[in-house]
């Protein structure tokens, strides 16, 4: 009896799971038989490995071939387990070291002409090798993503032989690098907008403190131009959010050539998204749009055209910044702290208060579409903007607007004085309750008078005070104020009202 041992993972939400992969050759009738709970594309696997060693002149003898994917309780599915699986044959072969195959992770998809496909979910696999002290071998093209995983040793062969080759010492396959190119901003700058200085204004605070916003105005008005220039004036991802940020993609299959997202998402679904599209889910349990917009922003444009279990799927995600999708057999967990800003026509014809032009149903058809959106989930957003169409003389006016790296600078500086107060980089106005906001507010009976005339005239709710707060020092913050004033109050009540 011969065995040999290699290892790969098993995804589960953002955390892998490691998995052993046992090959055993044993005398009896020639099958090939693959256990553990592998799904349709791993028992495939067998057919691939067969087909590309017999074109590499390495046939499998034709004995007793078990393959056992440990734990045997857990689900196995992709396409990755090809390569282990065939490096585990190849052990038993003896054609490359058992001893070394058992140092490191591996994933990747074989094709029948040897070459190694790229597979989702590198960079958490290359994390979990550093915790347990392993290499990791992987396609080539997701070498780069790799090597954000930590100071661990990386294979990156284009083709199966080139391992076989490596291990030979025929061969010696060099540690792929990481790149680090600064990303291209340029196309979409604030001073494109002309006029618009209160939507402006809007878009600085929620850049500033993390802030949800929801712009409604007419159809043409600039609402989703104002959205798209938005990622212009948040901050750099730091480290740390733009690996967790990479994690996710890599799961989804969307990891960039450099192997590491450098700009905050920004993702924009379109409103007939489906429910497992937006919180994630599937066969697969793959992340969805709210994930992937993690450290970054989802606009919705078209709000009320969302269907509801959508809008109402946002809600917990919103106040917890993670969503946790059950299915049967396991639950995956994924990360969903994103900024969300929404876009939406007053009515369904879009010219409500237009005089010229909105339709007869007004004003019942202005709160028809409107009452599509819940309270609680209205009551999720910190500033709601209104945005005008501009007038005929506005749109021929030669204006030089405001640049959004002059906007940036003062965002920045902002997010500098939060996370000195919090003593954290990562936390911003929006993300802070409790005792930390409380410490954080610091008012005078002025203050607190027009906080309590606030809450009696527009019925504020809990959740809506404490948000007026956190607009409030985000304001007072662009304004390099230790205290909240009267004017930061009454700008924050003017994006609620």
């Amino acid at each position: 009896m011969k065995l040999a041992t290699c290892y790969t993972v098993a995804f589960f939400g953002v955390q892998p799971k490691l998995i052993e992969v046992q090959v055993q050759f044993a005398p009896g009738l020639p099958v090939f038989t693959i256990v553990g709970l592998a799904d349709k594309a791993v028992a495939e696997s067998r057919e691939r490995i067969r087909a590309c060693l017999h074109g590499l002149g390495m046939d499998i003898p034709a004995i007793r071939i078990t393959v056992n994917l440990t734990p045997a309780d857990l689900q196995k599915e992709g396409s990755h387990y090809d390569l282990p699986i065939a490096l585990a044959i190849l052990g038993v072969m003896k054609i490359v070291p058992i001893e070394e195959i058992k140092n490191y992770i591996a994933l990747g998809e074989i094709t029948l002409d040897g070459r190694i496909l790229s597979v989702p979910g590198v960079l958490p696999s290359a994390l979990l090798s550093a915790e347990h002290g392993k290499g990791i071998i992987c396609p080539k093209d997701c070498g780069p993503e790799a090597c954000w995983g930590g100071n661990i040793c990386v294979l990156a062969p284009k083709y199966l032989l080139e391992i076989i080759q490596h291990f030979r010492n025929e061969i010696i396959l060099q540690q792929p690098e990481p790149k680090l190119e600064e990303p291209n901003l340029s196309g979409f700058d604030m001073k494109d907008v002309k006029y618009q200085h209160f939507a402006k204004r809007g878009l600085e605070i929620a850049a500033a403190g993390g802030h949800n916003l929801l712009m409604i105005g007419p159809p043409g008005a600039g609402k989703s131009m104002l959205a798209s220039r938005l990622p212009g004036i948040l901050p750099k991802l730091s480290a740390k959010e733009a690996l967790d940020v990479t994690v996710i993609h890599s799961l989804a299959g969307m990891s960039p050539k450099d192997g590491l997202v450098k700009i905050r998402p920004f993702r924009d679904p379109h409103h007939s998204a489906s429910l497992p599209a937006m919180v994630g889910g599937g066969q697969k349990g793959k992340p969805g749009e709210i994930s992937l917009a993690h450290n970054g922003v989802l606009f919705l444009d078209e709000l009320p055209e969302f269907s509801r279990g959508c809008l109402e799927s946002l809600r917990q995600p919103l106040e917890t910044g993670s969503i946790t999708i059950a299915r049967v057999q396991h639950h995956y967990t994924y990360p969903a702290r994103f900024q969300c800003v929404a876009a939406m026509n007053p009515c369904r014809c879009g010219y409500f208060g237009d005089a010229d032009r909105q339709c007869s149903r007004a004003p019942k058809c202005a709160q028809d579409y409107q009452q599509k959106i819940s309270g609680p989930m209205m009551d999720r957003f910190d500033l709601i903007i209104p945005v005008q169409a501009l007038k005929p003389e506005e749109l021929q006016a030669e204006r030089k607007e405001e640049s959004s790296y002059k906007i940036l600078l003062r965002v920045e500086n902002a997010r500098a004085l939060q996370h000195k107060r919090y003593d954290c980089q990562l936390r911003v106005n929006a993300h802070v309750d409790g005792e930390m906001l409380d410490k954080a507010v610091r008012t005078d009976k002025e203050v607190d008078s027009i906080l309590q005339q606030a809450i009696k005239r527009y019925n504020l709710s809990a959740r809506g005070y404490h948000r007026l707060l956190r607009v409030s020092r985000t304001i007072a913050d662009l304004g390099a104020c230790e205290n909240i004033l009267k004017q930061h109050v009454l700008e924050a009540l003017s994006y609620r009202i």
